[in-house]
């Protein structure tokens, strides 16, 4: 069962940091996981969850800092001295120690940097930081396992036990020549059956899948989801092996791409969440709003030039929302479906067979709809004509819509801007604005005002 704090267990905890029972806190929470910890710290004051921070051992707060919130991490890591915060960093993996040295200031890494006994592990920091977070090389861990083509079963044996003394999870066993550049991998199978006087050249495999530093976090997600690797390893430009990301770092970048798509998906231009400050809030939804305040207005103007053909036929103007309504709903169905199909990498075919697909499905989806909206419109109103208008305007407004879905994620994924934009209110306005203007224009022609 997973684990929920209570308000009881957070009473408790308070009540002991009250009278200052540091051991009673530690037991409190011993037999607890450090997930389970950092959740509790993120519901408790910054005091309190400082004071269980120093209470604890570092080999447990250093896997509490990775999950705790960044505004609880913050203003912990505030509180520790350099020394402080490079016993922390020296407890953890290369990769995660980089993401938490990221957030100091500058000022602030040399110092904790200074300070780190293991040089090596300095090394590899210092290393990691130099890359861009969103990428390959700023998402891998240096810890891995590595052997030498030249050498026997027997050799690589021994210097894996060394190895794995630094590597907190083994996934695999990567085969390099004496420059460093990956050959392939080991199968620890292969390594148990074969003869201690096997070279490794005759046993290793020499397929393996692998990224480049420079590659995008989102390839890398793409390359370990299609071929379901937990691990995978990191080259350079000259093909040599220096590093390995695995698949928890990888669940961490779907997550956040997922959350970011969301919340572009309804209009928001920055990663913000509920907690945050009304002023943060307001400026991630302030400029959609405002462009949702620009199409509307565009739209009344347009209804504006259609003033007396609303006054002579005013069921015209009651059917205004329900087009506007089809226009936004089409629209955000398509390019939800392309910017899925981008985002998983199976969007197959080129532009022009895309759009000659959506126009076959906006034509027969606007047809069955036209013909249920006649069917109604004529009942209601007795006006065969009018009834033409409405239902033959609203399935030209579906496959408009169902073209601009289409064709918009496409263009701007060309164009390197996140596609998920056109799933949220710029695909909305674009296809009420252009909705109104069709359904007015087809309803001029036919009616003749």
């Amino acid at each position: 069962m997973a684990f929920q704090y209570s308000q009881e267990l957070l009473n408790q905890v308070s009540l002991l940091i009250q009278q200052n029972d540091e051991q009673g806190v530690v037991d409190l929470l011993k037999d607890l996981h450090y997930a389970d910890i950092a959740e509790i710290l993120d519901e408790l004051n910054t005091y309190e969850a400082t004071y269980i921070f120093n209470s604890l051992d570092t080999e447990i707060t250093s896997e509490i800092l990775l999950e705790i919130d960044e505004d609880v991490r913050e203003k912990i890591l505030q509180s520790l001295s350099a020394k402080e915060i490079a016993d922390e960093l020296t407890e953890l993996d290369s990769d995660d120690a980089a993401d938490i040295i990221a957030e100091l200031s500058e000022q602030r890494k040399q110092e904790v940097i200074s300070e780190l006994d293991d040089d090596e592990h300095a090394k590899d920091i210092v290393e990691l930081l130099r890359y861009d977070e969103d990428s390959a090389g700023g998402l891998m861990a240096k810890e891995l396992v590595k052997v030498n083509i030249n050498w026997n079963v027997l050799t690589c044996v021994k210097e894996m036990r060394a190895q794995a003394e630094e590597v907190t999870r083994v996934h695999s066993i990567y085969v390099v020549d004496d420059n460093d550049k990956l050959k392939g991998r080991l199968s620890l199978k292969d390594l148990l059956t074969t003869s201690t006087k096997t070279p490794i050249k005759d046993v290793y495999i020499p397929k393996v899948d692998f990224v480049r530093v420079d590659d995008s976090a989102e390839e890398v997600a793409r390359v370990m989801q299609k071929y379901d690797l937990e691990a995978i390893p990191v080259v350079d430009e000259l093909d040599r092996l220096v590093g390995r990301i695995t698949i928890d770092d990888i669940v961490d970048v779907i997550k956040e791409e997922a959350e970011k798509d969301y919340q572009l998906a309804a209009g928001l231009t920055e990663d913000v969440e509920a907690d945050d400050t009304i002023f943060e809030l307001t400026r991630a939804r302030l400029p959609w709003l405002f462009l949702g305040l620009l199409g509307g207005v565009g739209t009344a103007r347009i209804m504006g030039l259609f003033e007396g053909a609303i006054a002579e036929h005013a069921i015209l103007f009651m059917f205004t929302p329900l087009i506007a309504a089809m226009a936004g709903n089409v629209g955000v169905q398509s390019s939800a479906i392309i910017v899925q199909g981008l985002a998983n990498d199976n969007l197959k075919g080129s532009i022009g067979k895309r759009l000659m697909k959506e126009i076959s499905l906006a034509m027969l989806n606007g047809l069955i709809l036209a013909i249920i909206l006649f069917s109604m419109t004529w009942f209601w109103q007795n006006d065969f004509t009018t009834a033409i208008a409405i239902s033959t305007s609203l399935f030209f407004v579906i496959i408009m819509a169902g073209l601009i879905g289409t064709f918009v994620p496409l263009f701007l994924n060309k164009q390197g801007i996140d596609p998920a934009i056109a799933t949220g209110p710029f695909i909305t306005t674009c296809n009420d604005i252009f909705g109104i203007l069709i359904y007015f224009w087809i309803a001029k022609l036919m009616l003749g005002f």
